[in-house]
């Protein structure tokens, strides 16, 4: 237990980080749940709470981050003894969809009906997006419970490194301008997109920096793949910020998200963004502002092109990507939370 601020402790709960010393997460890394796991921590470190991971009855609030058999008896136990319970909502029964292969065998119905029996443990639930929460709402949990909570940043570890840059680009022989993306190499990320269109400019390089899964759990990649692109396979996170300045357009072609910590981490390089245009980036992400968005791979290609031809373009889009993300560093997100934890505490809050 870290000795700071007595007025607030909290339990920052992670199933997978508790169990085999942390191997599941080393397994899996490279995902947005970890990601804001550790951009949690930081928050309460900046506000000096008192915070550790695992339950003791010293804590005041159970902060949970996945759903697991043992992270709901872990609920059930908390409540029971008259304490708080904040639940993360980092998934969706939509997001659950094409993600791995064992996913496609689970029904859309029961996914939906266990994540919102889950959800409904919380006294209140986290979720990174206005759409993220419009799901939720459709699911049938109460509107009041559910507030909006962007994943944020660390905006000290994820900025432009002209350093940085001239060594990874040595590292993995880049020539000339590069595009890229970054997260697990999934079906539901848009692999059949970002390959489709590296065919489509084969003179440039294509990197795709993120674990690449046995195709027993995810058969995203084909045998044969463009001489163009390269899967690097799992990038530790540390690393991610330097990656991202080896890049010169960030493409990011993923069919689903509840917000897309890639996009902001990449936002935060000062990176160009090309995404698709799916709902969980309105009203966040502005085509033409700080975007390019692409309704179909088209559109990607015709977008891809003008950012290939334009330097002006992407360095205003870039340039504008990076004041989004620095409105959701950690520490300016952290500084409406300490209110939220003594508003839960008060008798009859929520």
């Amino acid at each position: 237990m870290n000795h700071r601020r007595k007025s607030i402790r909290i339990c920052l709960f992670f199933e997978f980080a508790n169990f085999f010393g942390g191997a599941i997460l080393k397994k899996i890394g490279g995902n947005g749940i970890t990601t804001s796991y550790e951009t949690q921590r930081k928050m309460l470190d900046f506000l000096g709470i008192e915070y550790t991971e695992k339950w003791h009855n010293r804590c005041d609030i159970l902060q949970v981050n996945s759903p697991g058999f043992y992270a709901i008896h872990l609920i059930r136990e908390v409540k029971e003894k008259g304490k708080k319970v904040i639940v993360l909502a980092h998934s969706t029964a939509e997001d659950f969809q094409n993600s791995f292969t064992f996913s496609k065998l689970i029904p859309f119905s029961s996914v939906k009906k266990f994540l919102t029996y889950y959800y409904n443990l919380g006294d209140i639930i986290f979720c990174p997006s206005e759409y993220a929460k419009s799901l939720l709402i459709s699911y049938g949990l109460p509107k009041n419970k559910i507030f909006i909570r962007s994943n944020g940043v660390d905006a000290i570890h994820f900025v432009p490194n002209k350093t940085a840059r001239k060594e990874t680009r040595k590292k993995y022989k880049m020539q000339d301008l590069t595009i890229g993306t970054t997260g697990l190499v999934i079906s539901r990320k848009g692999v059949d997109t970002f390959l489709k269109i590296a065919k489509s400019f084969p003179e440039k390089n294509f990197f795709w920096f993120g674990k690449v899964f046995n195709p027993v759990f995810s058969n995203s990649l084909p045998r044969e793949l463009p001489p163009n692109v390269v899967f690097t396979g799992n990038v530790a996170h540390q690393n991610i910020p330097s990656v991202l300045n080896a890049l010169d357009i960030f493409f990011f072609p993923s069919y689903e998200e509840t917000q897309g910590i890639s996009l902001l981490e990449a936002a935060a390089t000062g990176l160009p963004i090309l995404c698709r245009d799916i709902p969980a980036y309105n009203p966040w992400l502005i085509h033409k502002v700080n975007c390019l968005k692409a309704k179909n791979d088209q559109e990607f290609a015709k977008y891809l092109k003008m950012l290939i031809n334009d330097s002006k373009l992407r360095k205003r889009l870039g340039r504008n990507a990076y004041k989004l993300a620095q409105n959701e560093d950690v520490k300016v997100l952290a500084k409406g939370l300490n209110k939220i934890y003594e508003k839960l505490l008060e008798k009859n809050s929520y």
